[in-house]
């Protein structure tokens, strides 16, 4: 689990620098810049978000499969 944080954190970080330097480097005008950057910022939440409901159903799904596993005799 720590390591899909860790990946998870580090993809986070690595589009929001690369954006920001692709943004700085774009020749554009400061209206063009901002405009950009919000939809970028959108369409990165919307995928964040997307991403989260995804791992959240899929985890929930596990936790249902286990609960109604029988319980294993010792």
């Amino acid at each position: 689990m720590r390591r899909i944080m860790n990946f998870t954190l580090g993809a986070f970080c690595g589009a929001l620098v690369g954006s920001v330097v692709a943004i700085m480097l774009a020749p554009s005008s400061g209206d063009e810049l901002r405009s950009t950057a919000m939809d970028r910022v959108k369409s990165l939440r919307s995928e964040m978000g997307d991403a989260y409901e995804a791992r959240r159903a899929q985890l929930e799904a596990e936790l249902e499969a286990l609960r109604r596993r029988p319980p294993e005799a010792s």
